[in-house]
């Protein structure tokens, strides 16, 4: 579905990403980890088209997109939520979640698509009407989600979804997001929790300083000794 292909990346004269390969089939949950400053979100927002990649080929579904625009790509199925949502926080739950529809095809099936975001985060419904900024933190990354749910992805990147939530939040979190395949929305993930990211993926990818050093099923990542040392604690 996803195929990186010796991607590199710089920010003006510094190199962020260096020839970094992978591939993410459909109906998979691929996690990306590594610790701060590794490049998962470089890699994030060369996919999705924010910052492009000086070499490389990234196709999706087939298609080149690299060099293509942030809202062609997002039109193609593929989407970032960002790390923290970046919501509109003076507008309502429905005003943002309306806001991931705005392509074409998505705000066509709006009403479709909005019936089954609540009914995945039913709080949402209850709180449809509500100032996002005064929502906590969990309820607005269910917000952020759904709203990038809104747009009918079939291939949904999550940056640090679980960032900055109670314990709580987190679980109603990863719950949906196992979920999501069922669904037929393939998910790449980066998250600050490791063992759970390899817990509920099907395969990760480890980086670090701009480089894919690791891959596979996360069932032998978990018993990799480096994985086990620099991101388990064991």
């Amino acid at each position: 579905m996803l195929a990186i292909k010796n991607v590199n990346t710089f920010y003006r004269k510094i190199q962020a990403l260096w020839d970094v390969s992978f591939e993410v089939e459909e109906g998979e949950i691929v996690a990306l980890v590594g610790a701060n400053g590794a490049g998962k979100t470089t890699l994030l927002n060369t996919i999705s088209g924010i910052v492009k990649a000086s070499s490389g080929t990234i196709e999706f579904q087939g298609r080149r997109i690299d060099g293509g625009s942030a809202a062609s790509i997002v039109e193609q199925g593929l989407l970032q939520v960002p790390q923290e949502g970046r919501l509109f926080p003076d507008m309502s739950v429905l005003e943002n979640l309306e806001m991931g529809a705005y392509q074409r095809n998505a705000w066509k099936h709006r009403g479709e698509t909005l019936k089954n975001v609540y009914e995945i985060f039913p709080r949402l419904g209850e709180r449809s009407s509500q100032i996002v900024s005064t929502l906590s933190g969990g309820e607005k990354q269910m917000v952020a989600i759904g709203r990038g749910l809104m747009s009918r992805p079939k291939l949904l990147m999550l940056d640090e979804p679980s960032y900055g939530l109670a314990p709580k939040a987190v679980s109603e979190i990863f719950k949906v997001i196992r979920l999501l395949p069922a669904q037929e929305i393939t998910v790449l993930l980066i998250e600050q929790n490791v063992k759970q990211a390899l817990e509920m993926s099907d395969r990760a990818c480890v980086m670090e300083n701009g480089h894919l050093v690791l891959a596979g099923k996360c069932c032998d990542l978990i018993e990799q000794d480096h994985v086990r040392k620099a991101y388990l604690g064991l």
